[in-house]
């Protein structure tokens, strides 16, 4: 079987030097790194990355910790982040942890002694709560901030402010920000935004919920949203969305104004709705990489990353493309 010690002999360098050249290439020059390379490929020789990371000490395993895998916003975060740890060779493993009572934190424990870090979404818990559960493990949060604890938001809550002022200057004077989960972090930035977003005008933001983030909660939303008779609705969740509108046209009514996301959008060939964009898979990406960052140099201050969030606007006029005035049934 071929060996390190082989790779070394065949390009003239120190089996220490060969062994760099693969853990920490960033320390060797790029000529002896291309060198061990090709004796390496000469030789056929695969690198064991599991065999390194436990002769460091390292599981060679992370955890991406979820509230609930009933929300399709987790899975392309998921995907992101598989990537990047893919590529340093940690196996990546998903858990289901909403991290909100203390009845969890047994087998939260269990998690944390046998992975090297955590990459977490955990929207509802207190911030004490959460510190408490993640104790000193290396963690990077997603989608929330908390003091000391180094993490990557999407900033939607600007999106979504910025949004609602769309809507305004296309003359929607009766928009209704539909909220999400109870709790959960992200929801209060983005009810502020919505908020303040038409503080100064003559037009009111009614917020309705909270609700779960689920096309079912949409359509027990929907009679909630109908009393404000909105021209224009701005939801937490894009499934929340299409369940409003579902109970819309269930009943024989045009729906009003209801954003989306823009893949939803494109597929409807839809033209005068608003799309939020969340880049899902550079949040996953980001946080893996933070994390990585996290394991390597542990005693370095905790960064807080905040990613745009993209926005694509319509003509979003008031009673245009399916917003009515007054939404009536025909």
């Amino acid at each position: 079987m071929v060996t390190i010690a082989d790779v070394a002999k065949l390009a003239g360098v120190s089996k220490a030097t060969a062994s760099r050249a693969f853990s920490r290439p960033e320390v060797v020059s790029t000529e002896t790194a291309q060198r061990v390379h090709s004796a390496a490929e000469k030789l056929g020789f695969v690198v064991n990355t599991a065999a390194r990371l436990l002769a460091g000490g390292k599981s060679g395993i992370l955890a991406l910790v979820v509230p609930t895998l009933d929300n399709s916003f987790f899975t392309p975060i998921i995907a992101g982040a598989q990537e990047s740890t893919d590529a340093d060779g940690y196996q990546l493993t998903v858990v289901v942890h909403p991290l909100e009572t203390a009845a969890e934190l047994p087998s939260f424990e269990r998690l944390r002694r046998q992975v090297d870090g955590l990459i977490v979404l955990a929207p509802r818990g207190s911030d004490e709560f959460i510190r408490a559960a993640l104790g000193s493990t290396p963690t990077v949060l997603v989608d929330r901030e908390i003091d000391g604890i180094p993490s990557v938001i999407a900033d939607s809550a600007t999106a979504f402010g910025a949004l609602v002022e769309s809507l305004i200057a296309g003359g929607h004077r009766r928009i209704v920000y539909l909220g999400g989960p109870a709790g959960s972090w992200q929801d209060r930035q983005r009810t502020a935004a919505a908020q303040a977003a038409a503080v100064g005008s003559d037009a009111q933001v009614t917020v309705v919920g909270p609700y779960d983030s689920t096309f079912a909660a949409g359509i027990e939303a929907s009679a909630a949203v109908r009393e404000s008779a909105p021209t224009a609705v701005v939801p937490y969740a894009t499934a929340l969305g299409l369940g409003v509108q579902f109970a819309y046209l269930v009943e024989g009514d045009r729906p009003p104004v209801v954003s989306s996301e823009r893949a939803i959008v494109e597929a409807l060939g839809s033209v005068d709705v608003p799309a939020i964009d969340v880049d899902g898979q550079g949040l996953g990406r980001t946080a893996a990489e933070m994390l990585l960052r996290r394991i390597a140099a542990p005693d370095e201050p905790a960064a807080r990353v905040r990613l745009d969030v993209g926005l694509v606007l319509g003509p979003m006029r008031s009673g245009a493309g399916g917003a009515a005035e007054e939404p009536t049934r025909p």
